[in-house]
């Protein structure tokens, strides 16, 4: 291999940890990613100005940033941060707290709010994410939708990863007690090697059902697709759309929290479960964190577009060293996340490991495998966030199980995410667990 030019790039890289092999390796697979790129600020440069639009018919002012203590009655700011959430999923409403903890308790919230004994929830996009088999009750756990009396049943999806339209079909129409009252649909792959669901295919199967139980509540959990693609679910209809703050909408900024958008009897049953019975969206402090809200959801658009760089970009790499990776790196992408298989927990471990090595916090952390809440196997994850957990900042993680595969996201901006790939992929090579190829 001839030496690489040394330039300043190249300098820091190396001082970073960063091998010629590897960036030599990776050059040219950056070379053939310009198009996909420009296609990606093209969607984020629609969804920057809808935000703007968005936050401009709501005539948010500087008054707008300015938070309240207590119970939080008359807050202009929370109100005129709901209203702008709404705006932009062109919803009636919008619950948006910092007091939601995080993606899990959003949807357990609407669920909650939503469901009643004696009803079920039917999930059609197969297994949930780990940490909700609790809030249902898949997995016994002390106050779950199952100890309320509220059913649950599950649709897996078809071996093509498209919804099983002639089950669904007979399972709504053979509910003729109308026990089904909330359709979910997990637009993310979560721990799965599944594709992640278009916009365009949640809003034909939302349609296709809607034609035959248009009395059910139809929610989407959006967690990782915000600002992926120039529609949400709830432009195609969604009745209820979830997520995290901590995840794309809070654009890196947001220090917790998470939205409920919809119709105002969704988001007013939701927040009377957040809150209380008789007061509901009326109190709820916004204290200091208006600012980030709002700044976070501003910047929301472009800090996606450089996670989902990182997540093509490291897509692309692995593919090329012969690894299952879900997207391909020449797919469109409809979420931040990217699915590696590497059929070896080391593999996992030093990937892990690497993002974890690339932080700007906690880069001295070695993080290994752990038992954590919520999830029902050893978990390792790798986040050196400003804000602690946070998913849309440069992170990793996966179950210690079969097929042993890490789950990528985020990356605040596109030259970090692009360090901690290579950062994975120098600690491959050094641990021998990946092949190389040698160039001239």
């Amino acid at each position: 291999m001839n030496q690489m030019e040394h330039t300043e790039e190249t300098t820091i890289y190396e001082q970073l940890g960063i091998s010629d092999r590897v960036l030599a390796f990776a050059e040219p697979i950056l070379q053939g990613l310009r198009d996909r790129f420009d296609e990606i600020d093209a969607i984020a440069e629609v969804n920057q100005l809808r935000v703007v639009k968005a936050m401009q018919d709501a005539h948010i002012g500087e008054a707008n940033l300015s938070g309240t203590t207590g119970y939080g009655y008359d807050d202009i700011g929370r109100d005129g941060l709901e209203e702008v959430y709404a705006n932009y999923f062109h919803t009636e409403d919008a619950l948006v707290r910092p007091q939601i903890t995080c993606g899990t308790h959003a949807l357990a919230t609407a669920l909650f709010g939503n469901l009643r004994t004696g009803q079920i929830l039917l999930s059609v996009a197969g297994k949930p994410y780990d940490t909700l088999e609790e809030v249902i009750g898949i997995r016994p756990s002390r106050g779950s939708l199952a100890e309320y009396g509220i059913g649950y049943r599950q649709i897996d999806l078809l071996s093509d990863d498209s919804f099983d339209r002639e089950t669904i079909r007979k399972v709504l129409t053979e509910d003729t007690e109308k026990k089904i009252h909330v359709v979910t649909i997990q637009r993310s792959k979560g721990y799965q090697a599944r594709r992640t669901f278009s916009v365009d295919q949640i809003g034909d199967c939302i349609q296709f059902m809607k034609a035959i139980r248009p009395d059910c509540i139809y929610m989407v959990d959006n967690c990782y697709g915000e600002f992926t693609e120039t529609k949400e679910p709830s432009d195609v209809g969604a009745d209820m759309v979830v997520g995290s703050l901590i995840k794309n909408p809070g654009g890196g900024l947001a220090p917790c929290g998470g939205y409920v958008v919809g119709t105002k009897e969704c988001v007013a049953n939701a927040a009377v479960r957040l809150t209380s019975p008789g007061l509901g969206k009326e109190v709820g402090a916004s204290l200091s964190v208006l600012p980030r809200f709002y700044q976070g959801f501003f910047l929301g658009p472009t800090v996606t577009a450089a996670a989902e760089k990182g997540a093509v970009f490291a897509a692309s790499c692995y593919e090329a060293l012969g690894f299952d990776v879900v997207p391909r790196g020449d797919e469109i992408r409809h979420d931040i996340i990217q699915a590696i298989t590497f059929h070896k927990p080391e593999g996992v471990i030093a990937f892990c490991q690497g993002i974890q090595a690339a932080s700007p916090v906690d880069s001295f952390v070695a993080c290994e495998p752990a038992p954590m809440p919520g999830y029902d196997s050893d978990v390792i994850m790798a986040a050196g966030a400003f804000v602690s957990g946070s998913s849309i900042e440069l992170s990793a993680d996966g179950p210690i199980r079969e097929p042993y595969t890490v789950f990528f996201q985020g990356g605040l901006t596109w030259p970090h995410a692009k360090f901690g790939i290579l950062k994975t992929l120098q600690n491959m090579l050094d641990r021998g667990l990946a092949d190389f190829p040698e160039r001239s």
